[in-house]
């Protein structure tokens, strides 16, 4: 299952992690969020120790959006040695995120 962060430990996940982290920016309200989540929490077992993937509720944190510019959900972006590497705005098929993870790892 994919991990939860919000405003007060983000950065120390993102900054910390040591490897590919990928963030899932949704709200429970979001049709396409609920329907990537599986997906996201798939993909968070199959990446276990090789990658962190998280989860970041909007309608629960609002510095984190706001700082990434995150006007749309679901939002991923995908962060390497603390850095903001990549985005995908919009829902996404299981393959294509396991190829957008792949690519940086």
């Amino acid at each position: 299952m994919s991990l939860t962060i919000n405003d007060l430990n983000f950065e120390e996940t993102v900054s910390g992690a040591g490897k590919l982290v990928v963030v899932d920016f949704w709200a429970t309200w979001c049709g396409p969020c609920q329907m990537i989540a599986p997906i996201v929490d798939e993909l968070a077992q199959k990446y276990d120790g090789r990658a962190v993937v998280a989860k970041c509720n909007v309608d629960e944190c609002s510095d984190m959006p706001m700082k990434y510019g995150i006007r749309n959900i679901p939002t991923l972006l995908f962060f390497k040695n603390g850095e903001l590497v990549d985005r995908v705005v919009g829902a996404i098929s299981k393959s294509d995120l396991d190829k957008k993870i792949n690519e940086h790892i």
